[in-house]
């Protein structure tokens, strides 16, 4: 057994090429091969957020404070609040981060899912 304390981890900031805004992540977990699972905390300043990417397995979060803010392709801008678990496919074009107005933390469990970064999103997608 493990017990990981989020106060007592790194906190990296987002990498500029894969985020807008102010990010921290902090790792919170890793297992290897045959199931890798990472796991990060996720810290959003307000209006801060992902570019699209996709993963090669599932991504699930789970919204831990404030609200979410996410679209995939081709679908609609959508909010998801704290305690919501939003399940993002292998192979979905998406993007997440927090409301204009608010911070957001949420937990990113990845499964099996490297991340291939894309385009950064624009502030007019970002509202949309």
């Amino acid at each position: 057994m493990q017990i990981i304390d989020p106060a007592q981890t790194q906190a990296n900031p987002g990498n500029p090429d894969y985020f807008t805004g102010a990010v921290t992540l902090r790792r919170m977990a890793a297992t290897e091969p045959p199931t890798n699972v990472k796991m990060f905390r996720v810290e959003f300043a307000a209006g801060a957020r992902t570019h699209w990417h996709v993963h090669g397995g599932v991504q699930v979060l789970v919204v831990l404070e404030g609200r979410c803010r996410f679209q995939h392709a081709g679908g609609p801008v959508e909010e998801a609040g704290a305690g919501t678990v939003i399940h993002i496919p292998a192979g979905e074009k998406h993007w997440h981060g927090a409301s204009s107005d608010a911070p957001m933390v949420h937990l990113a469990v990845n499964v099996d899912a490297e991340t291939d970064w894309l385009e950064a999103v624009t502030e007019e997608q970002y509202r949309g």
